[in-house]
């Protein structure tokens, strides 16, 4: 099961260093509330999707939801993906404002007609007459064997559509931000989480407040190699750069919060001040994230470069359900660690 992570240092590891006076709670607090403050402030703000009105409320995201707003508005559904996301569209395009929350992302394929070739579509082919203001929810990640059909990471698909913006936020407080901030959005935004992050710990607001979609956030300053950390990863560039501050290495981590649009003046800021960068995703390597990031740095910054770029990712295979081969299928700091000192070698 994944540790507890608690943080106690905004500068580092949530917005803009805001971090007097600040309550904490934990990653799905932090969604379920900025879903009841939405509901409240905007009544056609509604939830559909498996299982949001059970007892376990989506992992503890949506609990307690239904019996506040009732069934009208907090609505289970029916193993009918692809249908029912053609309904959250409609309602969407009709002036609603639909969260559709799949409990995994591995659902997803079942939908990708009406993602791609629907939500992502028609404010263009109305001439920006017709908006689709819909958030669709998925939670990535391991645990307990969820194996090859139940922990895919498949957000790279997604940043392929046009028509689509991707978010991944990290933190307790970005995670309450950026759903706010993808429901007034007024366009259709894939909003990706990670299992093993619902239980970390972050300072945030009571009240409504957004974080900007395509706007990342230097987590760590550092100096000799910059680190771009999407997700989960991100806790395990922080251990990385505590083992590797004992040796005398100082380690920026940027943390891109949106992958569709993404922030790449931030990433290119870091460069020119390193030269030197290793991107961990939580996905596949084979035309991932991670190689678009590395593609857009050796396109516009390849003379800052003081050597190749790393890349961290998934191994090219299903995901194994053993406890033991998972170990050895995901990356962790070591790997991030083991990256650095072969760049500065």
């Amino acid at each position: 099961m994944p540790w507890t992570k608690v943080f106690l240092n905004n500068k580092e590891l949530d917005n803009d260093g805001v971090n007097k006076g600040l309550r904490s709670i934990s990653y799905k607090e932090a969604l379920k509330e900025a879903h009841n403050l939405m509901m409240d402030k905007d009544e056609r703000v509604f939830i559909m999707g498996e299982g949001v009105d059970d007892p376990g409320g989506v992992f503890g995201s949506t609990v307690g939801l239904c019996d506040k707003f009732g069934r009208d508005r907090v609505m289970d559904i029916p193993l009918a993906e692809n249908g029912m996301t053609g309904v959250a569209i409609g309602a969407a395009i009709a002036g609603m404002k639909p969260i559709f929350v799949h409990m995994r992302m591995d659902f997803l394929p079942m939908c990708m007609d009406q993602i791609i070739n629907h939500a992502a579509k028609w404010y263009y082919m109305s001439g920006g007459r017709v908006n689709v203001n819909i958030v669709i929810r998925s939670i990535i990640g391991r645990g307990w064997g969820s194996a090859a059909q139940h922990s895919q990471a498949i957000h790279g698909l997604f940043v392929h559509i046009p028509g689509l913006k991707v978010v991944m936020p990290a933190t307790p407080y970005d995670a309450k931000g950026l759903l706010i901030s993808a429901l007034e959005d007024g366009n259709p935004v894939m909003f990706v989480e990670h299992r093993w992050l619902y239980d970390s710990i972050g300072y945030v607001p009571n009240d409504i407040y957004t974080v900007p979609i395509g706007k990342g956030v230097v987590r760590r300053q550092g100096k000799d190699v910059t680190v771009v950390a999407i997700s989960h990863m991100i806790y395990e560039a922080m251990l990385a750069a505590k083992e590797l501050q004992n040796e005398g290495v100082d380690v920026e981590i940027i943390d891109p919060r949106s992958i569709k649009p993404l922030d790449e003046g931030l990433i290119f800021e870091s460069i020119r001040k390193t030269g030197r960068l290793v991107i961990a995703d939580v996905g596949g390597k084979m035309v991932g994230v991670g190689a678009e990031i590395a593609s857009r740095v050796y396109e516009d910054m390849y003379g800052f470069l003081k050597g190749p770029v790393r890349r961290i990712g998934l191994p090219d295979v299903p995901t194994p359900c053993s406890s033991v081969l998972e170990k050895a299928y995901y990356p962790d700091y070591k790997d991030i660690v083991n990256s650095i000192k072969t760049l500065l070698s």
